[in-house]
C-alpha cells in the first residue's frame, strides 16, 4: 500500500457520502435530510488547498447538502450525476487535467468505474470490498471520521 505523493497529483476528487460522511443520513418527520461531517476533514481540505492541490467533490447525491458543504469548503462540486466516470472525464478534459494525475477517494460501487480511470485510488477503511481491492491507499479512518484529515497530513507532512 503506497502513500500518495503530492508531486503526482493535479486533482484530488472526493465522493461525498461515505468519505466526507459516515454514509448515514438523518431524516426528520418532514422528510428533510441532514448529514454529519467531520470538522477535521474540513480543516484537511484547507491544508490541501494551501498545498496547491485542486479539489473536487463528485457525487450522485441530489440533496443540496452536498453543494452547501462544497460552498463552505470553497471547492467545486459536481453532484446529481448518474455517471461519475463520464462526469470526471468531462471535467478533466475541460480543465486540461490528465486522469493519470488524479487521486480519487471513494467508498462505494458507484465510484468504481471512475476510480478505474485515475492514476491513484484511495478509500476509507470501511469502503466496499471491491473498492478496497483496487485502492492504492486505504485510510486508517472510516468514512466521515477523518479520512481527508489523514490524507492531508500525508500530503503536506504536517501535524
Amino acid at each position: 500500500m503506497s502513500v500518495p505523493n503530492k508531486a503526482d497529483i493535479d486533482l484530488l476528487v472526493y465522493d461525498f457520502d461515505g468519505v466526507m460522511t459516515d454514509n448515514r443520513v438523518i431524516v426528520d418527520e418532514n422528510g428533510k435530510e441532514s448529514a454529519i461531517v467531520n470538522r477535521g476533514d474540513g480543516y484537511g481540505v484547507g491544508m490541501i488547498r494551501k498545498a496547491g492541490i485542486p479539489q473536487l467533490i463528485l457525487s450522485t447525491e441530489v440533496n443540496p447538502i452536498v453543494a452547501h458543504r462544497a460552498a463552505k469548503l470553497k471547492i467545486p462540486v459536481i453532484h446529481n450525476v448518474p455517471d461519475k466516470a463520464k462526469a470526471l472525464k468531462e471535467y478533466c478534459e475541460a480543465e486540461n487535467i490528465s486522469l493519470s494525475r488524479v487521486l480519487y477517494i471513494g467508498n462505494d460501487l458507484n465510484d468504481y468505474e471512475a476510480m478505474k480511470l485515475v492514476g491513484i485510488v484511495g478509500a476509507p477503511a470501511d469502503a466496499e470490498e471491491e473498492i478496497l481491492e483496487i485502492a492504492d491507499w486505504i485510510s486508517t479512518k472510516k468514512g466521515g471520521y477523518g479520512v481527508i484529515r489523514e490524507l492531508a497530513r500525508l500530503l503536506t507532512q504536517t501535524v
